[in-house]
């Protein structure tokens, strides 16, 4: 199946931390790491911007993107979330876990 992580910015670390235990309980993510400050420098609406976020990094199949960034659309409080997924090189112990850690329940 292939495992991957995702990044995506949020306001809070607060909003962070919703959004992770959303995605946890509906088991679409083994794991959710939130760094609860990160700066953020960027264009929107053709205006370089600068503000301070948190940065929520999740662990999941390449299977379940899809109804991670439902889930992430539904909840976010921004405009235009941005969320990113990278495939993973992991070792195998990790990504079992990661496959039965996301497994319907």
């Amino acid at each position: 199946m292939g495992t991957v992580a995702g990044s995506i910015t949020c306001a809070n670390a607060a909003e962070a931390r919703k959004i992770a235990n959303a995605l946890l309980r509906k088991r679409l993510v083994a794991c959710a790491n939130i760094l609860p400050k990160i700066e953020s420098h960027y264009w929107w609406k053709g205006k370089m911007c600068k503000s301070s976020e948190a940065l929520l990094i999740i662990k999941t199949r390449k299977n379940l993107a899809k109804k991670i960034i439902k889930e992430i659309k539904a909840l976010h409080s921004y405009e235009l979330p941005v969320i990113e997924f990278f495939d993973s090189t992991l070792n195998k112990e990790a990504a079992a876990w990661i496959e039965k850690e996301t497994a319907k329940k």
